[in-house]
């Protein structure tokens, strides 16, 4: 008898559900059961993104050789290739502002959004930053069109279910249901953007960057923005960008600016260690030590000084210099931000005020013309604005290479080097290039920093 107890129990669970048994659930606590709710409310603002541009191929006839491939590199003709590329994209205002992903369209000549009722908008980039990697596009023509309201990324904890929504290899609007796994991560450089991460197991794959990642009651908590991975494909560990930074990002598009403005800092730091923290007499390794802060730095106006520890902005701890900038990224520049900090075994604090990097000293663009070897090289002089926009480090000095200019290409120069010397001239500032340049003969010396590395190029003309 016991031996058929198995079996009825199959034949009962294989029967049909009654009417009453398949009713639609009616209570917050059975709506919970099922993601469908959240999905019906969030996935008509969520987009398809089909991007173009045209990019320069070099066709050379010794493509594929081993040895003349690397040799003639640069020889050959230049012919144009049209690149597309997928992704998604969330809509954030009822006027037609969505938000993606800048290698989605950063680049892009010809941009097309199709909306989850199949709706199809052109599209245009009015703010995209590479460093963060996000993009803020207006749809020609949109009005009254669903958006998602974004939450206080601050209050995410590790845990909370999220649903990563987007386009995945471009099968079309797909959901992935999982769970926040670490917060402020940080160190990576994945995808386009470097910096600080919401991480997530939720299913993230190819085409589904710049798509949403939205929490159980509908508000963006995030934009997709990349995997780790060694097959292509989803391994459970997904990143997205905050929604914080999102939002200065919507500001700062609304407010009509062509370039991202984030608060400058003028501070080189360093997490502290296990090691660190016990020099420091540090119960725990917490914060970042400045090491060094650049004389116009806000920090140091603030009374700071290398050798303290940063332990939090705005009330949130920090531990690596990409909190810090992700922190002030996403108050924006304007005002001040409380600062606490830890000298000689005290916590301390102060008040930080949100600024622009200044452009000062001047840049004095100068490019190089008439019958110079160097003609077409232009350079300009750094300061912390430049360095900024070039991603360099603030204290960083010097002249900087914008563009090599055809015989400085061909030599080996790229734009973001750092001129030092050209033949016997010490480079200063860009009226030393202009005297070189026409001091030059037959046999040319240039020695530049590229990346921190000194490097040096002989060539003869």
């Amino acid at each position: 008898m016991t031996r058929l107890v198995p079996i009825l129990c199959l034949v009962l669970a294989a029967l049909p559900l009654s009417a009453e048994e398949r009713r639609v659930p009616g209570s917050a606590a059975e709506i919970s059961l099922s993601f469908a709710p959240v999905v019906r409310e969030t996935a008509p603002a969520v987009v398809n993104i089909y991007a173009r541009r045209v990019v320069a191929d070099r066709v050379s006839p010794f493509a594929g050789d081993p040895f003349f491939s690397q040799l003639f590199r640069d020889f050959g003709r230049v012919q144009p290739r049209v690149q597309n590329s997928l992704g998604s994209g969330v809509i954030v205002s009822g006027d037609g502002l969505v938000v993606s992903n800048y290698h989605v369209v950063g680049q892009a000549t010809e941009i097309r959004v199709v909306l989850a009722d199949r709706r199809e908008f052109d599209a245009e980039v009015l703010l995209g930053d590479e460093e963060s990697d996000l993009a803020i596009l207006r749809l020609t023509g949109a009005r009254d069109l669903p958006a998602l309201e974004l939450r206080d990324s601050d209050t995410v904890e590790v845990g909370d279910l999220v649903l990563a929504i987007g386009n995945p290899f471009g099968v079309g609007q797909t959901v992935s249901q999982g769970i926040v796994s670490g917060l402020a991560r940080s160190g990576l450089s994945i995808g386009g953007g470097r910096g600080y991460f919401i991480q997530t197991d939720a299913a993230i794959n190819p085409g589904n960057s710049g798509g949403a990642l939205v929490d159980m009651a509908g508000r963006l908590v995030g934009i997709n923005t990349a995997i780790l991975s060694r097959s292509g494909g989803s391994n459970g560990i997904g990143f997205a960008i905050p929604a914080n930074l999102v939002s200065n990002f919507v500001e700062q598009a609304r407010s009509g600016a062509d370039r991202f403005q984030r608060p400058w800092a003028g501070v080189s730091g360093q997490p502290v260690d296990a090691a660190l923290a016990g020099a420091l007499g540090m119960d725990l390794p917490r914060g970042v030590v400045l090491t060094e802060l650049h004389p116009a730095s806000p920090f140091a106006a603030a009374g700071l000084r290398p050798g303290d520890v940063v332990l939090d902005l705005g009330g949130a701890a920090v531990n690596t210099p990409q909190e810090m900038l992700f922190r002030l990224s996403s108050e924006g520049v304007g005002g001040k931000i409380a600062v606490a900090y830890l000298r000689d075994g005290k916590t301390r604090e102060a008040r930080v005020a949100l600024i622009a990097p200044p452009d000062s000293p001047p840049r004095d663009p100068v490019t190089v013309s008439g019958r110079s070897v160097l003609a077409g090289l232009s350079v300009v002089n750094l300061n912390p604005a430049v360095a900024q926009e070039a991603g360099l480090p603030s204290g960083a000095a010097g002249v900087l290479v914008t563009d090599p200019g055809e015989v400085g290409a061909r030599a080996g120069l790229r734009p973001g080097d750092i001129l030092v010397q050209i033949n016997d001239r010490a480079i200063r500032d860009t009226a030393d290039v202009a005297r070189a340049a026409r001091e030059g003969g037959r046999n040319w010396y240039v020695e530049y920093l590229r990346g921190g590395q000194r490097g040096v190029l002989r060539f003869r003309v």
